[in-house]
């Protein structure tokens, strides 16, 4: 059957090849939208993303925002209190402040400072968003992270011991950070007393609260006793708050509906290219599909014979635009775009490509299953 279906569409050339080159254009333009939605959505939760918090650990916010972009601060004293709730274990303090960065060069700009205290550092950047150096470094005065591609733009080079100022005052580049961005901004790790110092903020309040619980403790018991106990904040379960903050942020950017719509665009178009293609080679071979069932070839056999050349164009397809995708990968792996194409979303892009691929070969399927032999001759 295989062998059958690979002579078929090597006998009609110009349309196999227009066929392929549908699926790779339509697949090409979905994995590099999704995988760009995905980037994106990691920077709208960096402060989760980059954070050194567990699975199972709580994030306390305030109470009304949804977006862990937008935290309003809250009372620096809960960070004690809510050791006395049953099934705590530790909690960490985490203070965000804006600050305006000058540069030696004479460029300015705007970062967001991100405070926590060691050796936990619990608001981040996780290990594996080091470049160079130690997490210990910004426990010195004066000391912030540095990230690789924002030093690109500043026009410094990406090294420790660059300086600075932040809110006119001198600051110095102890940690170099690759990939911990955030949305719409730029981020600096550093201490809470770092992040106190460089934006005049009290010592009474902090934007948000890491709870660790017990081991045998239920994170959503934790949860409810919080919010049962607290007035003002809420507490929340990590995914949930990444969650919260994707929804805030695609449905009042609309850029859910962007993304969305070039991704069906994509799908409907190439489904449409490869079915009336396909449809159209049924066509121009009908006598042959009219002598198969001539000869004895069931309407089951030559629709096995048209969905398996669609398969066969489908994996082709595939794996065309998924090469493409990777060299796509590698020639903006320098910039601050990291795209990532594990399994899950090669399944899903390989079932974008079947839907495509099979599906639009219904049409031919439909034309051939109704044409009768005598009709032929």
């Amino acid at each position: 059957m295989i062998i059958t279906a690979f002579k078929f569409m090597k006998f009609d050339r110009p349309k196999s090849v227009g066929i392929l080159v549908g699926i790779v254009i339509s697949i090409f333009l979905i994995g590099q939208q999704l995988a760009t939605l995905r980037f994106l959505t990691g920077l709208m939760t960096a402060l989760v993303e980059n954070s050194n918090a567990g699975p199972r650990d709580i994030w306390v916010i305030d109470n009304i925002t949804q977006n862990v972009n937008v935290l309003s601060r809250i009372d620096s004293r809960i960070a004690q209190q809510v050791k006395s709730i049953d099934g705590v274990e530790s909690s960490h303090s985490i203070l965000v402040a804006n600050a305006s960065i000058t540069l030696p060069n004479g460029k300015t700009g705007a970062v967001n400072l991100i405070g926590s205290d060691g050796p936990a550092f619990i608001a981040g950047p996780r290990p594996s968003k080091i470049l160079e150096g130690s997490l210990t470094d910004l426990t010195q005065s004066s000391a912030v992270t540095l990230e690789y591609f924002n030093a690109k733009t500043f026009g410094i080079p990406p090294e420790k011991g660059q300086t600075f100022e932040l809110n006119k005052k001198q600051a110095i580049s102890r940690l170099i950070t690759r990939n911990a961005q955030r949305f719409g901004g730029d981020n600096m790790y550093t201490s809470i007393d770092n992040v106190r110092y460089f934006s005049d903020l009290p010592s009474d309040k902090v934007n948000a609260i890491v709870v660790k619980i017990k081991a045998d403790a239920d994170p959503a018991m934790v949860i409810n006793r919080i919010n049962a106990t607290f007035y003002g904040v809420r507490a929340w379960n990590a995914e949930d708050l990444k969650k919260a903050t994707y929804s805030e942020i695609l449905i009042s950017s609309n850029m859910g509906v962007s993304f969305g719509s070039l991704i069906i665009f994509a799908t409907v178009s190439g489904f449409f290219i490869i079915g009336l293609t396909l449809y159209s080679s049924a066509l121009d071979r009908l006598v042959d599909y009219g002598t198969l069932k001539a000869i004895g070839a069931t309407n089951g056999y030559v629709s096995k014979l048209i969905l398996t050349q669609a398969f066969l164009f489908a994996v082709i397809g595939f794996s065309i635009a998924f090469a493409l995708l990777l060299i796509f990968k590698a020639a903006v792996s320098n910039s601050s775009l990291t795209l990532e194409f594990d399994w899950p979303l090669s399944l899903l892009l390989f079932g974008f490509t079947l839907f495509m691929s099979v599906g639009g070969s219904l049409f031919a399927v439909i034309k051939i299953s109704r044409l009768e032999p005598a009709s032929i001759f």
